[in-house]
């Protein structure tokens, strides 16, 4: 089961205005709001899940570091 990334009505109106000037700026394409939505939702449900558990990796690397040096610490 993936992951559901719940989304402030304000944070997916910026990433959608994001989506947007990058359309414009790199393709020099203007899309709708429907169009940037939809992209937003293959973002949010394809390819989040996957940068999600990146970082999930990388806490637990980062845990199991300082846990490795608190233990070098015993006498």
């Amino acid at each position: 089961m993936k992951p559901k990334f719940e989304l402030s009505k304000e944070q997916k109106e910026d990433m959608m205005g994001s989506i947007k000037g990058y359309f414009e700026k790199e393709r020099d394409e203007e899309i709708g709001d429907l169009a940037a939505m939809l992209m937003l939702e293959f973002f949010i449900e394809e390819l989040a899940p996957i940068f999600y558990n990146i970082g999930v990796e990388d806490s637990h690397a980062f845990m199991t570091a300082k846990l490795e040096d608190l233990f070098e610490i015993q006498k």
